[in-house]
């Protein structure tokens, strides 16, 4: 019954507006959460509590996209391209700039504060060094980034990463980064389609470490095509040892667009039971490491109907996570499928405008987007 909606948001809702016992009987009776799922969620929303108590008046955060990957994974349903040699970026990186440039000026005129920053994708690495270099400069100086505002660049697959490209990040005042292996079993990074080996993750996140960079999250995956419990205790075991300071579990969802689902009879998924027992194993390795949970979502066509859960170590919580996730915060969004989201102060009322998915028609349809992201933004 609480697919496709966060049952965090449902839960705080609840407590808001009826107290913090009836809120419980309600999630477990009303809405058949089991013990250990509502344990989760409550614990989840005290973590977010001081990350609530922290907004002020006109905070906004701001979202780029870099909808390009090296090579396209066998569950990813994301509208990105992918990037060869031949593959111009000048166009969609100018639109890109002048689209910055057009969200910076409202930001400027409404009165806004940044909260947070996050360059997403996609793969944002797949960028040249030069590529990157100029974004962030661009992005930066348009937007006025304040010194110590949470900045997190998806660095992503190892097969985009370089030291040149790390040290530019981090001159550019990132303060976190991903590093997203899905699996350390190289048999699966193989057959998903990901380009590198668990020991390409490792020579990557070590680099980055010597770089200084000292917020690094990485994701797993439970339930990807022939893995089990035991392929999932490795990679966790795997993680444990590099010691990153964010872990996101996700449970393999069945995207509709997906080459998975397209080819879904060719390919052998864990059962219900392997991946619980996959997500156990991951939610004890964060809790080996000293991580917290502290989002939670769900989505349809999700293995064993489970959910997909961040953890971070104190201190090292993603802002932009929780406001993204919990639907706290507007977001003025930048790039080809990225989401304008305003979130009005009562109400509960949320209002978004949409990108376009389509490259092309993204750049076509740059100023009518503007057009629209700024009515959303000054209209009442």
């Amino acid at each position: 019954s609480l697919t496709g909606i966060r049952p965090t948001r449902l839960l705080r809702e609840l407590q808001h507006s009826c107290g913090p016992a009836e809120a419980k009987s309600m999630m477990l009776n009303t809405f058949d959460v089991t013990p250990q799922k509502f344990a989760l969620a409550e614990r989840i929303v005290s973590v977010q509590e001081p990350i609530f108590a922290s907004v002020r008046k006109n905070d906004v955060d701001v979202y780029i996209g870099i909808p390009f990957c090296r090579t396209r994974c066998l569950y990813c349903s994301f509208a990105s391209q992918l990037r060869t040699a031949k593959t111009d970026m000048q166009p969609y990186l100018a639109a890109l700039k002048t689209d910055i440039a057009n969200g910076a000026q409202m930001v400027r005129e409404l009165g806004l504060n940044i909260r947070a920053l996050y360059l997403g994708g996609g793969t944002p690495t797949v960028l040249t060094a030069d590529e990157l270099r100029d974004l962030l400069d661009f992005a930066e100086e348009a937007y006025n980034i304040a010194p110590g505002t949470e900045f997190t660049v998806e660095a992503g697959r190892p097969d985009t990463i370089t030291a040149e490209k790390l040290r530019i990040i981090k001159q550019r005042g990132a303060t976190r980064i991903s590093v997203n292996p899905q699996t350390m079993c190289d048999k699966t990074l193989q057959l998903v389609g990901r380009d590198h080996t668990s020991e390409d993750i490792k020579a990557c996140f070590n680099l980055a470490r010597d770089i200084g960079f000292d917020s690094i999250n990485m994701d797993l995956i439970a339930g990807l095509p022939g893995e089990t419990a035991a392929d999932m205790q490795h990679s966790v075991n795997a993680l444990v040892e590099l010691s990153p300071e964010c872990l996101t579990v996700h449970t393999l969802a069945i995207k509709r667009s997906s080459r998975l689902r397209e080819n879904l009879s060719e390919y052998a998924l864990p059962d219900v039971s392997e991946v619980e027992k996959m997500t156990e194993i991951g939610a004890l390795g964060a809790e080996e490491t000293g991580m917290l949970p502290y989002y939670m979502y769900r989505q349809k066509y999700m293995a064993g109907n489970m959910e997909n859960v961040g953890y971070a170590k104190p201190g090292s919580i993603c802002i932009y996570n929780i406001d993204m996730m919990e639907d706290s915060l507007s977001i003025i969004a930048h790039g080809a499928g990225a989401m304008n989201k305003r979130v009005f102060p009562s109400g509960g009322r949320i209002e978004r405008v949409p990108n376009p998915k389509d490259i092309e028609t993204y750049i076509s349809k740059l100023q009518k987007t503007h057009a629209d992201r700024l009515a959303l933004f000054c209209n009442e």
